[in-house]
């Protein structure tokens, strides 16, 4: 009689082995970043005002700092922002940098923002990337839940300014080598209703251009930088490669703090 005890139990041990090797394995909780707000850097696509899908690189630290938004110069990509990015995080500040549908490439990145444009036939002037620096301007101050610094290079930065001026989501502007590069706007003119902190810079070389522009900015809480080397047009002036890039480095963490 205690043999077949012995010989069900086994069976019965058994059986209910193969049924648990047969059930599905459990999956981890999907976790969303809100909840364990850890640092990521990664590739991101969202639309624009028009429809068109933005590529972006989202360089996320901490969901209760500063977010930047990067805007890349004429015929370039978000991989202008690759070094710049990273030290903009160790300084505290999550930065989203932009595929604007006006570009091409730099950093061995392509633009894939203009790609997309060209082959849906958009516009891809410089006034055409504007709704793709005011959407992302809608998406991340939401996805933060505070307003953003907006930061330009070269044309980007003169839309940078007028789009300050006018969108109520950004609370300071730093821009890159202004210049009156919008065809049937005046930046200048457009600083008159910029009211809020505001960093100019270029090469030493287009100083007088820069002036131009910063002379007529509202604002009394406004900086313009002008390096004691020659410099470099554009947000690249930042990068190591650059001799004078520690010159700008101090400025801009002394405007961003």
């Amino acid at each position: 009689m205690k043999y077949w005890i012995y010989v069900l139990m086994f069976v019965g041990v058994g059986l209910a082995s193969c049924a648990s090797d047969n059930e599905p394995p459990t999956e981890d909780p999907v976790v969303d970043v809100k909840d364990t707000d850890t640092a990521f850097i990664k590739t991101v696509t969202f639309d624009s005002e028009d429809g068109l899908e933005m590529t972006a690189d989202q360089y996320h630290i901490k969901l209760d700092k500063p977010v930047i938004i990067l805007c890349h110069q004429a015929g370039w990509s978000r991989g202008e922002y690759k070094e710049i990015a990273v030290t903009l995080n160790e300084l505290g500040f999550n930065c989203i940098a932009l595929d604007q549908r006006s570009g091409g490439s730099v950093n061995g990145i392509s633009n894939q923002t203009a790609a997309n444009a060209r082959a849906e036939g958009k516009g891809q002037t410089f006034l055409d990337a504007e709704q793709d620096i005011r959407a992302a301007i809608t998406k991340y101050a939401a996805e933060y839940n505070k307003n953003v610094i907006l930061w330009g290079s070269s044309y980007s930065s003169s839309l940078a300014l007028k789009v300050a001026a006018e969108n109520d989501k950004v609370d300071k502007v730093l821009s890159f080598s202004p210049g009156e590069y919008l065809p049937g706007v005046s930046v200048a003119n457009t600083a008159k209703d910029l009211d809020k902190p505001a960093f100019l810079t270029s090469s030493k070389s287009e100083a007088g251009q820069t002036k131009a522009i910063f002379d007529n900015i509202k604002s009394t809480d406004k900086t313009q930088f002008v390096p004691n080397g020659a410099g470099r047009h554009g947000s690249s002036a930042l990068w190591t490669s650059e001799g004078d890039n520690a010159e700008y480095w101090v400025a801009v963490k002394a405007f961003l703090n």
